[in-house]
């Protein structure tokens, strides 16, 4: 059976939808003249989409054929009925192979792919098309392993099988296993061997496509033009040149792949010169030569093309408004949108990454509801692009209806989307929905990975991250260097120093990986922390490479952690030479100092700082109520509830200051009285935005915060009272890592 939520909705409509028949209405063996041109005319009227006329033909029929019901039930499907497909489909009195067939592609295009799987095993005959059915759906959504499943089952594979299961392993990077499966057999058509050669092209190896061209036993114009494209892309240009003036065919195709080939090397005035010599040119000539002016930001230029364009397509408009979102002209990419005659998955997504990646979550989050209401279909990619908003700004109850979403359209288990909505939870703070995500997804890459063991190591949970690094290693799944990164800042953020020592000084040894400026950032930052101060600057003097100004900061990090004004200083002094604009290491540098009580030593730095024109970031916390982001300042005074919380919070300081909570005063970077320096640090950002969650969520849920900036001690330490008095537990995110904040304690053991 398929599953209920299915058949429930098909009940629903199953009494007001679905067109009632005659009462004298039956199935006929062999159809005749009349219900064969009845059949036809349903069949029009679906494919123009009049699906009422089809109805009431249909409804009007007292003579009908298995191919009456067919039509019908491909006419739903194709108009994107698939609810009433499903209930008209258990109406058929006897359904065919063909009338399963339908139904099953409908389920596979519409990402229904569990019940595309229980109507396959309940399916009575099974045929060729069947099994093709099935691969093609499951490799569409990137469940490779699944399509692989469904070709080994079929009895009997045809050319459309086999096509579709190379085709499954190019499209998802896979090319090994696509050449192991074409040297298989030896009955290939040009198409397949076009297809492996492309998918050669795709993953940069060239050489492997050259091998594969100069063995085919008959080309055709896609052979020339794949291989065209191909060196161009490898940017060989003298070769792709030479092949494209040795081609004994060319079409327009080839002539493009010449022009894009120039214009992606940053030879525009080639790109110009072939695109004027071109015979005859085509929508996709014009934007090739757009997308030319578009990488260059000439955007004047692209938009003169644009205008002269005799024939135009979605791709030509999504083109111009790509070019305007990387070029930060955000209006003049929103008033390309607004002017599209017509709009494609591909432009919203354009759209919505325009606006994330510009950190204009808002709009983002409103436009992905504009196209929830337009009706358009959601692709991986915007998907994808409004997870990574939901991450940006934590808000948490978005991105978990995203999820919902995700599932019910098919993508939650495929790595492309999966992957993303690990870094979404993590990023929000829910380790517990990232391990279950991680659980249910049927396939994960290397990248899957490593989303779990650095987002453990950003929470400080260093033992969960390297009981995830010991499972990897006991699938085929090879760590690389990113593994190796994340695994080093599990063992920094935990304590875990000689666990990173051994990794540091075996992971060429036993994965192949050499030491990258990442990993010695790690260690430095790992000794640093757990007072090694030392042997982190020995290990800086013993690098191959000049030591940057990451590492730097990691060792002025360690100097302020460890109250070494010193070594603190020296430190600052390479990262102002480096990046002499890095407000966060000036202030650093002076908390190092204030601690200390060098007052004049601060005083010197804000006079640096002024000299130079740097300016200190303000810092901001943000916190999701109701699925609505409220962002904080320190003293906020424009919160429309701030009366409440600064009365919580003046409460909530008698009381911790009973528990024993004394204000870190010697942080604060002026030289005032105590009380006024108390008063400073009572109103941080962080602060205002944990007293206002816990007014506003319910006791039981956590409280989550993200700060724009590394969080202060002070904070730090009142969060622990927090947690403990009024036994929530509070997360916080900085620009560092995460704190997990529960019964007086830290996740970070005050190690951050």
């Amino acid at each position: 059976m398929l599953p209920s939520r299915h058949l429930r909705a098909a009940a629903r409509q199953r009494s007001h939808r679905r067109p009632a028949a005659p009462a004298d209405a039956c199935i006929t063996g062999k159809p005749d003249a009349e219900v064969i041109r009845r059949n036809k005319a349903i069949t029009a009227h679906m494919r123009a989409g009049r699906v009422p006329d089809a109805e009431r033909l249909f409804a009007a029929m007292s003579r009908r054929s298995t191919s009456t019901y067919n039509a019908m039930l491909g006419g739903y499907a194709a108009n994107g009925r698939l609810t009433l497909a499903l209930s008209f489909f258990r109406s058929i009195p006897r359904p065919d192979s063909f009338s399963y067939n339908t139904l099953l592609h409908a389920l596979g295009v519409s990402s229904s792919l569990a019940d595309a799987r229980a109507l396959f095993d309940e399916m009575p005959v099974k045929d060729s098309v069947s099994y093709n059915v099935m691969i093609s759906s499951h490799a569409n959504h990137g469940l490779v392993s699944l399509a692989r499943h469904y070709f080994d089952l079929a009895p009997e594979k045809d050319a459309v099988s086999w096509n579709g299961m190379l085709a499954a392993y190019i499209r998802n990077g896979r090319i090994q296993e696509a050449r192991d499966l074409f040297d298989s057999r030896t009955e290939w058509d040009a198409i397949s061997w076009n297809a492996l050669m492309a998918g050669y092209v795709q993953c940069s190896q060239i050489e492997e496509a050259q091998k594969m061209f100069n063995r085919m036993p008959q080309r055709d114009v896609v052979s020339w033009n794949t291989m065209v494209s191909g060196h161009a892309r490898r940017g060989d240009m003298a070769e792709a040149r030479r092949l494209f003036d040795v081609a004994p065919i060319r079409d327009v195709f080839t002539w493009t792949a010449v022009v894009s080939g120039y214009a992606q090397n940053g030879m525009l005035e080639e790109a110009k010169r072939v695109f004027d010599a071109m015979p005859e040119k085509n929508a996709v000539s014009w934007n090739a030569m757009m997308a030319a002016y578009v990488q260059r930001r000439m955007m004047e230029e692209a938009k003169e093309l644009f205008d002269a364009m005799p024939c135009r397509n979605v791709a030509s408009w999504n083109t111009m408004l790509t070019g305007y979102a990387q070029a930060g002209m955000l209006d003049e990419a929103r008033a390309i949108f607004d002017m599209m005659p017509q709009k494609d998955a591909v432009s919203w997504a354009a759209m919505l990454a325009a606006y994330s990646q510009g950190g204009f979550s808002e709009e983002t989050l409103q436009l992905f509801k504009e196209m929830g209401r337009c009706g358009e279909w959601v692709n991986r990619s915007a998907f994808a692009c409004v997870l990574s908003t939901c991450a940006d700004i934590a808000a948490l109850e978005c991105g978990m209806q995203l999820h919902s979403r995700l599932i019910k359209a098919g993508y939650g288990v495929g790595c492309f989307v999966g992957n993303a909505l690990l870094a979404m939870y993590f990023k929000c703070g829910n380790m517990e929905e990232a391990h279950s995500a991680f659980e249910e997804m049927e396939e994960r890459d290397i990248v899957s990975w490593n989303t779990m063991i650095a987002g453990y190591a950003r929470h400080g949970f260093g033992k969960e991250a390297l009981e995830v690094f010991d499972t990897m290693r006991k699938t085929s799944t090879k760590p690389d260097d990113i593994t190796l990164v994340g695994v080093l800042a599990a063992c920094s953020h935990s304590g875990l120093v000689e666990k990173g020592i051994s990794y540091f000084y075996s992971m060429h040894r036993d994965f192949g990986v050499t030491a990258k400026p990442e990993h010695y950032t790690c260690m430095i930052d790992l000794l640093g922390r757990a007072g090694r101060l030392d042997e982190a600057v020995n290990l800086m003097k013993d690098m191959p490479f000049e030591p940057d100004s990451t590492m730097w900061g990691a060792l002025l990090g360690a100097s302020r952690i460890h109250r070494n004004s010193e070594l603190g200083r020296n430190a600052a002094e390479k990262i102002f030479e480096l990046e002499p604009e890095n407000a966060g290491m000036y202030v650093l540098l002076s908390n190092i100092y204030a601690s200390s009580g060098k007052w004049r030593d601060v005083d010197k730095m804000r006079l640096m700082m002024h000299e130079r024109g740097v300016k200190k970031v303000p810092g901001f916390s943000w916190i999701e109520v109701q699925n609505k982001v409220h962002t904080f300042s320190v003293g906020d005074s424009v919160h429309p509830e701030r009366e409440d919380i600064y009365g919580f919070l003046e409460d909530l300081d008698i009381r911790m200051k009973k528990a024993g909570y004394v204000s870190a005063t010697d942080m604060v970077l002026h030289d005032v009285e105590e009380e006024e320096k108390e008063h400073m640090l009572k109103y941080h950002s962080e602060k205002l935005a944990v007293a206002y969650g816990i007014l506003k969520i319910p006791p039981g849920r956590p409280i989550r915060v993200i700060k724009n900036l590394r969080v202060c001690r002070d904070c730090h330490t009142a969060f622990k009272y927090i947690s403990a008095i009024e036994g929530r537990l509070i997360i916080l995110r900085d620009s560092n890592r995460f704190h997990h904040f529960r019964d007086g304690s830290c996740s970070c053991g005050d190690y951050w």
